[in-house]
């Protein structure tokens, strides 16, 4: 358990100096390792409790599923039928998509309703 932001800061530069050094990312039975892996469990642990994770924006989810499939904002723009500036919108937040266009994102890009929706 971590006790105060000082000793995270601390425990960060740690894991930071264990990392410089494959052999205690690679190296099961080295005593870094282990260190190392009790060390980024207890932030986690406490990144988790105290650092609640953001939905993310429309914009960002699309922009994510883009680089993950290596789409351009033209070749998204015919997969999902609208123009390229109606993309460019969305992806500025300059507007939203319709319903159908919001389903089709959706379901072609495994995001969540919620976040399409901005529910």
């Amino acid at each position: 358990m971590i006790k105060s932001e000082k000793e995270y800061n601390a425990i960060i530069v740690r894991i930071e100096e264990l990392l410089s050094n494959p052999d205690n990312i690679e190296n099961t039975d080295s005593k870094n390792y282990i260190e190392l892996n009790l060390l980024s469990d207890m932030v986690a642990e406490d990144e988790e409790k105290y650092i609640p994770i953001q939905t993310p924006t429309l914009s960002e989810a699309i922009r994510l599923r883009m680089q993950e499939r290596g789409l351009t904002q033209k070749s998204l723009s015919e997969y999902l039928g609208v123009s390229t500036s109606r993309i460019s919108e969305y992806l500025n937040g300059k507007s939203e998509p319709t319903l159908k266009i919001a389903r089709e994102i959706s379901r072609k890009f495994d995001i969540e309703a919620s976040v399409v929706l901005g529910v």
